[in-house]
């Protein structure tokens, strides 16, 4: 190497722990290397280096990157983030002195080095400054998944990758949602994962593997796993629910029985899902809606899907129910929030009647039509608001008017669900007749329509202006009560309602 000129640096993925895992090309950039460095606990033992030691000569420089800290207590000024932060200043710089002295410079890691590994934070400092090679390796998901014989994804399924370190609640959250996922980092925060894992009702099916591919590697369910015995290099797998041996994945059901699940999907597709309602309309074994929003949930291998008239809610309910007393994990799908003129009550309905009693039913929310429309517009049920249908279908037209002169007499902002449809042309313009007769003509009025989908428009108009020929059955309307205000804006008119109520109103 000629005078002056920089050194070259590595980053070497080793694989998850057995030496015979390690790429051909991790095993030659650390031939090429003058110092290979490698990070420990202040036992100073590393594992990185272990698995490395049969490539390693006596003339190699070797750099110990020692943690000054592991667990979250230190003294510095800074707290455990500043003494980190130190540590890895300190260690690039003496990585960088190797460098500019023109030696060729292997910093050791395990499994994968971008892939949570300590290797990122000295390529982040020095990458930009001397020539870097990264050599990828075999990562634990990886190795975990062989030691287990069980897929991890399959099809259209996504793998989600966690650190047991995010709060309970958020893991809940995340693993509720996703297809397959593995948690990683587990040792002091396995008994929260486990928690966790449960609560997604996801233990049934959940593995456990420790150190994986090393001679000390332990396996089994998640369930079994010794909290107190769990290393810091063990991960928790949930595995793919297609096609899973032995009743696990989809089909495992609470207690050995069936149940059935009655699922907001909100207003549309599936940015507007919950992550509790996409974990359970995976989780089941047959999916029973209405034709268009059964449409909405993405196919999976494995699960029987059951599309119906939308004005079969009964005979849609007794159809779940029947398949749920025959074992099978259900999911009824239902638009919105399946509590607001939705197929809950239907379900519930039917299940408070014989033979459905001891079924096991379940309401799982969703984002209301309401609040989605709201929320385009601006804020205009910031107030007190009421809910009506205006669909005359299931109760007389008289009860819809007289729940409209009330709270239109309360000043209630109202939204009115079902507006219109074909068969259904003149109720809004005898509800705007009836508003009149309580409030201003220029009471803001928003129509929204397909709020999230792709032919979402929202309109900010008078309720004087209210036109039903611009209403229908995906349509719906946000009155404003007397305090509602439409207000121009850069981005277009918005309309909101004050939190604030005059005295004496």
């Amino acid at each position: 190497m000629s005078a002056g000129e920089r050194g070259r640096l590595y980053g070497v993925g080793l694989g998850p722990g057995d030496p015979e895992l390690m790429t051909v090309r991790a095993v030659r950039a650390i031939a090429e290397a003058d110092v290979v460095a490698y990070h420990s606990a202040g036992h100073g033992r590393s594992i990185a280096r272990a698995i490395a030691a049969p490539h390693l000569r006596p003339d190699h420089i070797e750099e110990a990157l020692v943690y000054p800290v592991t667990t979250g207590t230190t003294d510095h000024p800074d707290g455990y983030r500043g003494a980190l932060d130190a540590f890895y200043e300190e260690a690039a710089a003496r990585l960088a002195a190797h460098l500019d002295a023109g030696r060729t410079v292997a910093v050791l890691a395990e499994g994968d080095p971008l892939f949570y590994g300590s290797y990122m934070h000295m390529h982040k400092r020095l990458a930009h400054r001397y020539p870097t090679e990264v050599v990828p390796g075999v990562t634990s998901v990886s190795a975990a998944a062989a030691r287990l014989g069980t897929p991890l994804v399959e099809g259209e399924e996504v793998l989600t990758v966690l650190p047991g370190t995010l709060p309970e609640e958020e893991l809940a959250a995340r693993l509720a949602a996703a297809d397959s996922a593995v948690v990683m980092k587990l040792g002091r925060t396995f008994p929260a994962v486990r928690r966790a894992v449960e609560r997604a009702g996801r233990l049934d099916d959940a593995r456990y593997v420790e150190r994986a591919t090393m001679p000390d590697e332990r396996t089994g369910a998640l369930a079994d796993a010794d909290p107190k015995a769990v290393p810091y290099f063990a991960v928790a797998v949930l595995p793919s629910r297609v096609g899973a041996p032995g009743g696990q994945g989809r089909g495992a059901r609470r207690h050995g029985r069936g149940e059935v699940v009655v699922v907001g999907t909100g207003p549309a597709g599936p940015l507007w899902l919950t992550p509790e309602a996409r974990g359970e309309l995976a989780a089941a074994d047959d999916l029973v809606g209405y034709t268009t929003y059964l449409a909405r949930v993405p196919e999976r291998p494995g699960q029987r899907r059951h599309a119906s008239d939308n004005k079969v809610e009964s005979e849609r309910a007794d159809f779940a129910l029947d398949l749920a007393r025959g074992g099978r994990r259900v999911a009824v799908v239902s638009s919105g929030d399946p509590g607001v003129f939705a197929m809950a009550t239907a379900v519930l309905e039917v299940a408070s009647s014989d033979p459905y009693r001891d079924v096991p039913v379940r309401i799982v929310p969703g984002v209301t039509a309401a609040n989605a429309a709201a929320a385009r517009a601006g804020a205009p049920l910031g107030h007190d608001y009421a809910v009506i249908s205006l669909s005359d279908r299931l109760k007389p037209w008289e009860a819809v008017a007289a729940r409209l002169h009330a709270a239109a007499a309360a000043d209630l902002a109202m939204a009115l669900y079902n507006p219109g449809s074909r068969s259904r042309t003149w109720q809004v313009g005898k509800a705007r007749e009836l508003l009149l007769e309580h409030r201003a003509p220029d009471t803001p009025v928003v129509l929204a329509r397909d709020v999230g989908g792709p032919e979402e428009r929202v309109r900010i108009v008078r309720l004087a202006d209210l036109d039903p020929a611009q209403v229908d059955m995906r349509t719906i309307l946000l009155i404003g009560s007397s305090q509602t205000v439409a207000v121009h804006r850069a981005g277009g008119e918005i309309a909101w309602t004050p939190r604030r109520y005059p005295e004496g109103g």
